[in-house]
């Protein structure tokens, strides 16, 4: 893949900052779609980790539709090449425009260690219901919420998707993250071409990222898509400290 960021985009992002965070999104929730990707580690610490967990393997999201429409559900799933040696998952439950997290979950399991944590937002009494799994302990706690479109990864990357003819210059939201909220900015990254069967696909990506002097998010998401009206997610990139997932689109079927 090549990525050229025009001069245009970075005095952009200098200079305008618009609101994202009570905005609805501009398509309709995505129908049943699945797709396929392989995924390697990459960052300083990809090495290190190899000696405990896989550093390549096969990666699926799915979104579907649920019952009457009032929701739908995203779901990543990270495995080992052989698909037994661990995993790690996102799950999202979606209200129908796309524009926030319902109900937030991730998971682990490597080895003898496992985790797994859900969220559900009650947008009413504004609060975020935790229940967290853990091999020692199982936590049960509620916080406030502040506000009434929270987001976590699955939902950005969606939210992206939906808004990528629009998104052009550097927006405010927030990103809900393993039972945190960091104030974060979605902006451009250029445009591209991926190979995708032997086909190139015309690129543009896109950017999640920690707002400049604000609460420091330890991640961040990058999401190339196709400038199709279906907006492919053919490359998706998870950084969490000093090392990252990218996903690589292999297949796909809507």
């Amino acid at each position: 893949m090549t990525v050229r960021i025009p001069c245009a985009a970075l005095l952009a992002i200098l200079l305008i900052s618009a609101n994202l965070s009570a905005a609805p999104a501009s398509r309709p929730a995505l129908s049943e779609e699945e797709f396929h990707y392989s995924w390697r580690l990459r960052g300083g610490l990809a090495w290190v980790a190899g000696l405990k967990f896989p550093t390549s393997g096969i990666g699926e999201l799915k979104n579907l539709p649920r019952t009457h429409g009032e929701s739908f559900e995203s779901q990543l799933l990270i495995t080992a090449p052989d698909n037994r040696n661990g995993y790690y998952v996102y799950r999202s439950e979606i209200d129908p425009v796309g524009s926030k997290t319902l109900v937030s979950f991730y998971g682990y399991g490597w080895g003898r260690k496992h985790r797994n944590e859900r969220t559900l937002f009650d947008y009413v009494k504004r609060l975020a219901r935790i229940r967290k799994v853990t091999p020692d302990k199982v936590e049960n706690r509620v916080k406030p919420i502040t506000s009434q479109n929270m987001r976590d990864i699955l939902t950005g990357i969606h939210y992206l998707r939906a808004n990528a003819d629009k998104i052009q210059a550097p927006v405010r939201s927030e990103i809900y993250s393993e039972g945190k909220t960091y104030p974060v900015l979605f902006r451009t990254l250029g445009a591209g071409t991926y190979e995708l069967q032997g086909k190139k696909i015309a690129t543009r990506g896109f950017l999640i990222t920690a707002s400049p002097g604000e609460k420091k998010w330890p991640g961040g998401i990058k999401v190339w898509l196709s400038t199709d009206e279906r907006s492919l997610p053919v490359r998706i990139e998870i950084q969490r400290n000093l090392a990252s997932v990218q996903l690589d689109l292999k297949s796909f079927s809507q």
